[in-house]
């Protein structure tokens, strides 16, 4: 099949072939499939609330793929008509963080309150600096899922919200990330860049991520931290 023909083919697919086309459609990155993988969704929307909807699932997964703006703004459009639910809401929610769909604020606020909570943890991703948001990630960092909790300070963090301080420190010193680092590093206190040279000294695959946070931390004492890691990577004999 050209794209063309492909793209002709999925609004009106039938299961296993709905499955086979929107693959292929993500394989081939085509943005202008975008409009009949949403149409594909659209067939079931009111559906899916108890179940899996394979076709919507399909096509979801092919616009994280393509991930081009207009699969961003479609991702978008169906959670906030409701075209998709249940399981398959789940993936949407998802793959909007994946690919940072702009959400409106209702929507935000009732999926931060979801009772799934990899649906709450999946909104923190998409959540931006407005009050009425900020009031509820800060409010998940009580969480009692610990990744909604994680992914509500690292969106805090982001924001430079220094009320994740205390949860980022933690994940940091137990489980640290690269989402965690860079979360931390525009709210890093001392603490903090006494905790990233410890990464960024040891053989940890993370230690290249803490020493670039340093360098982007105006601190002394971060400066001073991140000139002696460097004098120690530097090869024998190499004294410029």
């Amino acid at each position: 099949m050209d794209d063309a023909a492909l793209i002709a083919a999925i609004p009106d697919s039938k299961l296993a072939d709905s499955l086979r086309l929107a693959a292929e459609a993500g394989r081939r990155r085509l943005t202008a499939a975008v409009p009949a993988l949403a149409a594909l969704c659209r067939r079931f929307a009111g559906f899916g609330s108890g179940r899996m909807v394979s076709e919507q699932a399909a096509a979801l997964r092919a616009l994280a793929v393509i991930g081009s703006r207009e699969a961003a703004h479609a991702v978008a459009q169906m959670i906030e008509r409701a075209v998709v639910q249940g399981p398959a809401l789940n993936i949407a929610v998802s793959v909007a963080a994946q690919l940072h769909s702009t959400l409106s604020v209702d929507v935000l606020r009732s999926l931060l309150r979801h009772a799934d909570p990899d649906i709450r943890a999946d909104a923190c991703r998409c959540a931006r600096p407005l009050p009425e948001l900020i009031a509820l990630l800060i409010d998940l960092l009580d969480d009692l899922d610990w990744t909604v909790a994680k992914s509500a300070a690292c969106a805090l963090g982001q924001m430079g919200r220094i009320e994740a301080g205390p949860t980022l420190k933690r994940l940091l010193r137990d489980a640290p990330s690269e989402d965690v680092i860079d979360a931390l590093t525009p709210i890093a206190d001392e603490q903090c860049v006494v905790l990233l040279g410890r990464i960024a000294r040891s053989t940890s695959d993370l230690a290249d991520a803490a020493l670039d946070s340093l360098e982007s931390i105006d601190q002394p004492r971060a400066s001073a931290i991140m000139a002696a890691i460097r004098r120690q990577r530097r090869p024998p004999g190499n004294s410029g």
